[in-house]
């Protein structure tokens, strides 16, 4: 009995080895003398055999520490959770220590967390999105700031520039605050890029005033710009957000084009 079982467990051992490795994983990276934990999500059909579409997700205020689980509870990671078959992509979630913001260390971490995870699980350069929700949405329009050549669109959900609500734990983004305008610096600097945002017409925690604004500057530079204000939600307009099977299809259609990648800030 044995002697028949034995071979048959090895081979499904061996079998389980050489299987890709799926669904939500572990990872860390070092920023400094820091090690930051980050998620990466890979869809069960993943293979090496092609190049796919790259999602970086910014946590919220409520979801930094050090466990890397609690920026996958909330907004797009509960939405794959809850439909997997609209996320054929790598989506990445880094995370904040306590009590900071995606400035400086953290938004590198994030930067770093991306380039780990296009090498390792076969993602396509060309076809990476910028997504953040609340602290997150203030995080999505620094680190594009920050490489304005490396997104093919952003959706900032209930974000903004100046901190303008409730919210303590955002803050604006060193790259903005010696503008006159910095919704217009915002615009000038990101309108090669396309940008779907949404916001809550209740949300007193970040003031949807903030999303109008971009949305009426990125306009003005001539950007292909959307803006979806949610009548009779508050600050949670994710969940409608990730929700919307419209905005999975728009952000796995973008993509990098060689005019824009070699100069980002002319039309």
């Amino acid at each position: 009995m044995h002697a028949r079982v034995l071979p048959a467990l090895l081979l499904l051992f061996a079998a389980c080895r050489t299987m890709p490795q799926t669904g939500f994983l572990d990872r860390t990276t070092t920023v400094g003398n820091a090690i930051y934990p980050y998620v990466v999500y890979v869809p069960r059909n993943w293979t090496p055999a092609q190049r796919w579409p790259v999602i970086l997700s910014l946590h919220g205020a409520g979801e930094r520490g050090n466990d890397g689980l609690r920026p996958t509870q909330v907004g797009i990671g509960s939405a794959i959770r809850f439909r997997p078959e609209r996320a054929p992509a790598i989506v990445v979630f880094p995370q904040t220590p306590n009590d900071e913001r995606w400035i400086g260390a953290p938004a590198d971490a994030a930067m770093s967390a991306l380039d780990a995870a296009i090498a390792e699980f076969s993602g396509d350069r060309d076809r990476v999105v910028l997504t953040g929700l609340s602290m997150g949405g203030f995080g999505t329009w620094h680190l594009a700031l920050a490489h304005p050549e490396r997104f093919a669109a952003l959706v900032p959900i209930c974000g903004g520039i100046v901190p303008a609500g409730s919210a303590t734990s955002v803050r604006q983004s060193p790259l903005t605050t010696n503008a006159s305008d910095p919704y217009a610096f915002t615009a000038e600097k990101l309108r090669h890029i396309p940008t779907w945002m949404f916001h809550g017409a209740d949300d007193t925690v970040v003031f949807p005033s903030e999303s109008r604004k971009m949305h009426d500057a990125l306009r003005a530079a001539g950007a292909d710009v959307r803006y979806t204000e949610l009548a009779g939600v508050g600050h949670n307009a994710w969940d409608a957000a990730y929700g919307d099977d419209a905005l999975w299809a728009w952000m796995l259609a973008a993509r990098v084009t060689p005019t824009r990648a070699a100069s980002p800030t002319t039309r």
